[in-house]
C-alpha cells in the first residue's frame, strides 16, 4: 500500500509540479495553523490548497474544441493578357529632384 500511494504521489507530482506544489504548500499552512491554534494561518492555508486544487482541475479539464466556419474559398480573376506590366523600379541615386 505504501509503495502505491508513494509512487502515485510522485506521478502526480512530475505531471503538474506548480500546481502540485501550491497544494502541498497549502496543506502545510493549514496543518501548522490547526496544531498552533491559529486560525488566520488555517484559513489561509485551505483556501491555498483549494486554490491549487482548482488549478489542477483547470489543466485537466479539457479545452472546448472551436468550430471553424466552413469559409467560401476565393480565387483570383483570371488573369488579363491585355495589361501592362509594371514599370521598374529605379534606385534612388537615379532620381533627380
Amino acid at each position: 500500500m505504501k509503495k502505491s500511494l508513494s509512487h502515485s504521489i510522485k506521478k502526480i507530482y512530475r505531471k503538474e509540479p506548480i500546481s502540485a506544489f501550491i497544494i502541498i504548500f497549502g496543506f502545510v499552512d493549514s496543518i501548522l495553523g490547526g496544531f498552533e491554534e491559529r486560525w488566520t494561518l488555517l484559513s489561509l492555508g485551505l483556501l491555498i490548497a483549494a486554490t491549487g486544487l482548482f488549478m489542477r482541475w483547470l489543466q485537466t479539464t479539457k479545452p472546448q474544441k472551436v468550430t471553424t466556419v466552413a469559409r467560401t474559398r476565393r480565387y483570383l480573376p483570371p488573369s488579363r493578357n491585355n495589361l501592362t506590366p509594371l514599370p521598374p523600379l529605379k534606385r534612388k541615386r537615379d532620381y533627380r529632384f
